[in-house]
C-alpha cells in the first residue's frame, strides 16, 4: 500500500557504532515504524544527512547527539544545527560534558534534555514523545 506521507526523521548521532545501535534499536521497539531512524558516526556527518535530507523536503523532527566526540563536540554540533535548522529538537546523551557544556546547548541550542550515559530508557522515551510531537 503506497502512502503519499513522508517520514518523520530522527537523527541519532555518537562516534560508538555500539551506542548508535543501541541507540537506534531502543527507539525502533518503543516507537516502531512511526519514525525513520538515521545514524551519524560525527558532527560532520550529521550535518551533510541534515542537508540533504532538508534539500529533500523530509522531515527531521529531532537529533539525538553524544557530547564527547571527535572534531566538534555535541554542544558545538547541536547550537550549529540549531542556526541552520530552528525547528528541529534536540536532546544531548553523554557521560562526560562539563557544566558549561550543559547550559551552553540548553540556552543556545534549545536542546530539549540532557542525559547521562547510561540513559534511563523511560526518561529518554518520554523526551522523544515530547520533541516529536506534532502540535
Amino acid at each position: 500500500m503506497e502512502t503519499n506521507t513522508k517520514p518523520i526523521v530522527i537523527l541519532c548521532v555518537d562516534d560508538e557504532p555500539i551506542i548508535l545501535l543501541t541507540l537506534k534499536q531502543e527507539l525502533r521497539n518503543r516507537f516502531g515504524s512511526n519514525f525513520q531512524y538515521e545514524i551519524a558516526m560525527n558532527a560532520e556527518e550529521a550535518l551533510s544527512i541534515l542537508a540533504e535530507l532538508s534539500h529533500s523536503g523530509i522531515d527531521v523532527r529531532l537529533v539525538i547527539s553524544d557530547w564527547m566526540m571527535p572534531g566538534m563536540k555535541g554542544d558545538e554540533f547541536l547550537i550549529h544545527a540549531h542556526k541552520l535548522y530552528p525547528n528541529i529538537k534536540s536532546i544531548m546523551v553523554t557521560g562526560h560534558a562539563d557544566h558549561e557544556a550543559i547550559e551552553r546547548v540548553k540556552k543556545e541550542a534549545a536542546t530539549y534534555a540532557v542525559f547521562p550515559k547510561p540513559w534511563d530508557r523511560n526518561k529518554l522515551s518520554e523526551a522523544v514523545m515530547q520533541c516529536c510531537n506534532k502540535n
